[in-house]
Parts: C-alpha cells; sequence; structure tokens
C-alpha cells in the first residue's frame, strides 16, 4: 500500500541547522556543515508562566512547528497534529530521580506536568490555540517513521492537512551512558492530500525490506545514527538537492518506509 502527501511547509532545528532554510543550503552542498551544538529558542506563544516551565523538548517541538507552519502560510490553530518522539525531557527526568533518590523525595507539580510524554502537544495548543485532534506516538529508534506514517494515514483518510512534529533531546549523565543521544534535533512537516500554493514535493511511501540510505558526510551519518529524530536526514537532503528521489528511512528493525520525492513541477 502507497501513502501520499503534499509537503507545504518544512521546519529543522538541530546541530548544525538553524532552520530549513539553512539545512537545505547544507544539505545540498551550498554551505559547508559546521556541528555546532543546537541553540532552543525560546518557546514563542506562550504566557509567561508557562514559559518558564518550559523544557528543552517543549522548546525544539515549538520552534520547528512554528517554522513549518509559517513556512505554509496555514492556521496553525486549524492544523491536526502528530508528535513524534523516543522520549520525553531527560533533564526533567533527571532531576526528578535525583529527588526520589534524596532524603526529602517530593516532585514539584510542574517537574511531574513536564515529564509525561505529550507534554509538547499540550504546551503546542497553548501557543496555537489549537483544539484539533493530536496524536502523541513513541516508537524508540523507529519514532520519525511511525510518525510519518501516522500523519499520512491521516491525511490519506481525512482528506485534510496535518502537521507532524518529530524530536528528540540529549540527556544528563547517568542517562545518557544508558541512551547516548548527543543533542536536540527536529524537524516538522505540514502535510496536505493535494498540492497546495506553496507546496514544495510530492511524498510517496511505501513499507520495504532494504537497507536504511545513509548520508555521504560522515559527521551527519553519526547523527543520522545517533538521533532517533535525524533518521530522517537522507529524505530532508533528497528534498534540498530536488529532483525525483527515492530514500529508504530507517523504522523497524526488519522493516523500512520507502520514501519517493518528487518536485511539485515534476509531479
Amino acid at each position: 500500500m502507497q501513502l501520499s502527501a503534499f509537503i507545504e511547509g518544512i521546519g529543522l532545528l538541530g546541530p548544525g541547522f538553524q532552520d530549513w532554510q539553512h539545512g537545505a543550503a547544507v544539505l545540498a552542498g551550498t554551505l559547508p556543515y559546521a556541528n555546532q551544538p543546537t541553540e532552543l529558542p525560546p518557546p514563542a506563544g506562550l504566557p509567561p508562566a508557562e514559559r518558564r516551565r518550559t523544557g528543552p523538548c517543549v522548546k525544539l517541538a515549538l520552534a520547528v512547528g512554528q517554522q513549518a507552519v509559517a513556512a505554509s502560510g496555514m492556521d496553525a490553530a486549524a492544523l491536526p497534529t502528530v508528535f513524534s518522539a523516543s522520549s520525553g525531557d531527560g533533564y526533567n527526568y533527571h532531576a526528578i530521580c535525583e529527588a526520589l533518590a534524596s532524603q526529602d523525595p517530593l516532585i514539584s507539580p510542574t517537574r511531574f506536568h513536564n515529564s509525561v510524554h505529550n507534554a509538547a502537544a499540550g504546551y503546542w495548543g497553548i501557543a496555537s490555540g489549537a483544539m484539533t485532534s493530536s496524536n502523541v506516538l513513541c516508537a524508540r529508534d523507529g519514532s520519525f517513521g511511525a510518525g510519518l506514517l501516522d500523519s499520512l494515514c491521516q491525511v490519506a483518510v481525512d482528506g485534510e492537512a496535518c502537521l507532524l512534529i518529530a524530536y528528540d533531546t540529549d540527556y544528563p549523565e547517568p542517562l545518557r551512558s544508558h541512551r547516548p543521544i548527543p543533542d536536540a534535533f527536529g524537524l516538522a512537516l505540514v502535510l496536505l492530500p493535494q498540492p497546495g500554493a506553496r507546496s514544495i514535493a510530492r511524498l510517496d511511501v511505501t513499507l520495504a525490506e532494504a537497507p536504511a540510505s545513509r548520508m555521504p558526510l560522515p559527521e551527519l551519518e553519526q547523527l543520522r545514527q545517533a538521533v532517533p529524530a535525524a533518521r530522517a536526514l537522507p529524505m530532508l537532503q533528497a528534498l534540498a538537492l530536488g529532483g525525483p528521489r527515492e530514500v529508504v528511512i530507517d523504522y523497524l528493525d526488519d522493516l523500512r518506509l520507502r520514501v519517493a520525492i518528487t518536485p511539485l513541477e515534476a509531479a
């Protein structure tokens, strides 16, 4: 079975990637890749009290989601969303574990509130005013693939636009030794059932039993393997390079996603 959609807007933030415009130039080889730590902006759209409570996951998810929506020219409040991450706020988990191991094992309500996996979706609803449906997924290293499939299914079944936000953030020690995610990386895609005024390309996705596509630059291949959300890098590079292309994206251990990318002018 093939699932298809049109990309209307892209958001990107990660080590060496400031946004999609900058990232596309890097992935196309126009600019050199400089591996610099991800800089997370303050979460826009939140009231001051909520803004102070947010951690890296929320900042990252909101940043890439808002980038993609701005690029699409659509109304964020009207878009159904899919949030996909292999974990949550590692620094918040670390603080909770420290509190539980102390002589006074009390956890603040804010810490508990931010520990749930759908915290970013809740903050997105506050920032955007969205009251549309929102799915929150976790499939460990296959989380980007699971999120892409879910959002494409929504587009196909409902015939409406959908916003996919995939993201992962790093862990402090000693959690990092057990889950060595080195830095924050996130991307967002506004997907439409039919081409829109700003559509970039068409995606056609099928299941595949084939090796995942690798990044030609060793630093980017290392990033792809280290951060689950960065499994999307081959697809993003194909979009940046232009022309009809096909890549294979990691999903499950024995099952992957074949993604055919066709620029809109050739769709």
